[in-house]
């Protein structure tokens, strides 16, 4: 059965130059290594293939001039990492979301002159949700190119982590946090009416889409007994638009409510190395309930699908 492994982060140079006082840490040594453990740990797990990713977050809380220069020499790096092993990586672009229409313009360059399959969104931009219209840009030309945008999570704003989480500082990020922000990211993407401008807009969400499939039953009622008026149900938007990973979320039961919602074609593997695992997520997909078929679909059939591999 081929793995293939789409939300695995690496730094480079030109943003690990902003990232202040994360240097010394042993996950980032792993995020800066793109040749010696990186592989290693692909191949005890036996991962053949890894979508690679600017970590979080990436370009997108510099000032515009500075963000386009960084996801520039960042992109060119993962080229270079990719050109040297071109049977295991493949590539996300990052993109300068402070300046959107440069943004686009490096969505197309990635794709077309570096070969990348689509684009990884950091959350926010500077605090800002891509649900508001300055960022049109940017899923215009995914649009155009038909590539998929990886939504990934950002921290929690400010005010929201003290009001929610104060004292409590293990709900902040992966614990709960990051899941709260790329959920309602992701439901404001559909209530700011990007799929009407753009239909054939294709965005994955990892974490077994941050509750999403779970919830998308009342949260579709609610807003629409609120007296939203879109054009179709905010369920039909996402089941229509969104693709799920099963990135850090190696839980059977969530993995069946997902394929339930969704469609066993809109689920893909993913590990999010390095913060979890390789061994994990293999150990995982190859004992989760499901038929041979079903398992070498989301292993890698789905993925070679949606991203042309």
């Amino acid at each position: 059965m081929k793995i293939i492994a789409i939300e695995e982060h690496f730094t480079s140079p030109a943003v690990f130059a902003h990232l202040g006082n994360t240097k010394a840490s042993g996950i980032m040594t792993k995020l800066r290594d793109m040749t010696g453990v990186r592989i290693k740990e692909m191949d005890d797990a036996g991962i053949d293939y890894a979508l690679l990713s600017e970590n979080n977050p990436a370009a997108q809380n510099l000032a515009p001039d500075v963000s386009v220069a960084t996801a520039k020499a960042s992109n060119d790096f993962l080229y270079e990492a990719i050109q040297a092993n071109p049977k295991r990586f493949g590539g996300f672009a990052a993109l300068p979301t402070p300046a959107p229409k440069a943004a686009a313009d490096e969505l197309e360059r990635c794709v077309t002159k570096l070969g990348f399959k689509g684009a990884m969104i950091m959350g926010t931009s500077n605090g800002q949700f891509l649900s508001e219209m300055e960022f049109r840009p940017i899923f215009e030309r995914a649009a155009k190119l038909d590539v998929p945008v990886y939504l990934h999570p950002s921290p929690i704003m400010p005010a929201v982590r003290d009001a929610y989480f104060q004292g409590e500082p293990y709900f902040h990020n992966s614990g709960l946090g990051f899941g709260l922000e790329t959920l309602t990211h992701s439901f404001k993407l559909i209530t700011s009416g990007l799929f009407d401008e753009f239909p054939t807009l294709k965005i994955i969400v990892g974490h077994l889409g941050e509750a999403a499939p779970f919830i998308m039953w009342r949260t579709t009622e609610n807003i629409t007994r609120a007296g939203n008026k879109m054009p179709k149900s905010l369920r039909d938007y996402y089941k229509t638009h969104f693709w799920l990973t099963t990135s850090g979320a190696f839980q059977d039961s969530a993995l069946q409510c997902a394929i339930t919602e969704m469609g066993l074609d809109r689920i893909l593997f993913s590990v999010d190395w390095p913060y979890i695992d390789n061994l994990d997520g293999t150990k995982w997909l190859k004992s989760t309930p499901l038929s041979d078929k079903d398992r070498e679909a989301i292993a890698s059939g789905n993925a070679i699908k949606l991203l042309k591999l």
